[in-house]
């Protein structure tokens, strides 16, 4: 039985669609399939009475087709310094089915669940600028801007309200100067693709 619990913080959400991701529409991916990630920044959390504050932590997945139709091959990914008790937790919202909005539509989209990987997450937080490397650059190495005018050069600012999101409700939206990922059973370079930056608040049963 998964315990009460709760997670507030940003999130950055980089993925291989053109820019403003068709899926925010409920459109198929720009190219067939979908190859993303989400990492996660814990402001503020708890599972009961575990803390989570300060966690960092990764969701990676890839669809044969929209993600809707499932058949995701999904992997989560926690900062090293995460304590036993805490991975032990991811592992639960994520994969019990029974934690609540946004891990339970992801679970149940996915197929296959990789192998959980332990390594040093660097999330440098600023915004639709925000960077990151897991493992130093060599699992997934990622950097973000806004979206350049073609003719001026000049920068876009984005924004995307859907107050039906899962995974957040407002989104600046954005693009990835750099987005490689490479990990046992999944890699990928989506560089010059989608990005996204939000904040978002999960709580799961009676939280």
């Amino acid at each position: 039985m998964v315990e009460p619990w709760a997670m507030k913080g940003e999130l950055v959400g980089p993925c291989n669609c053109d820019w403003g991701c068709p899926c925010n529409f409920d459109v198929p991916p720009s190219y067939g399939h979908c190859e993303g990630i989400y990492v996660y920044s814990v402001d503020t959390g708890h599972y009961g009475d575990l803390a989570l504050d300060g966690l960092l932590y990764a969701q990676v997945g890839r669809a044969p087709g929209p993600i809707h139709e499932g058949d995701m091959t999904s992997l989560l990914i926690v900062d090293d310094r995460a304590t036993p008790e805490q991975l032990e937790v991811l592992e639960v919202l994520w994969k019990s089915g029974e934690a609540g909005l946004p891990m339970d539509v992801w679970n149940l989209v996915t197929s296959t669940w990789l192998a959980t990987i332990v390594a040093p997450i660097e999330f440098t937080l600023a915004g639709i600028d925000s960077k990151v490397r897991i493992d130093g650059g060599r699992i997934c190495d990622l950097a973000m801007s806004r979206v350049k005018n073609p003719v001026t050069g000049d920068e876009e600012e984005l924004y995307l309200d859907k107050p039906t999101g899962f995974t957040s409700t407002r989104s600046e939206l954005g693009m990835t100067t750099v987005f490689r990922f490479d990990a046992p059973g999944l890699s990928f370079d989506a560089s010059g693709k989608y990005a996204e930056y939000a904040e978002y608040e999960y709580s799961g049963p009676a939280a």
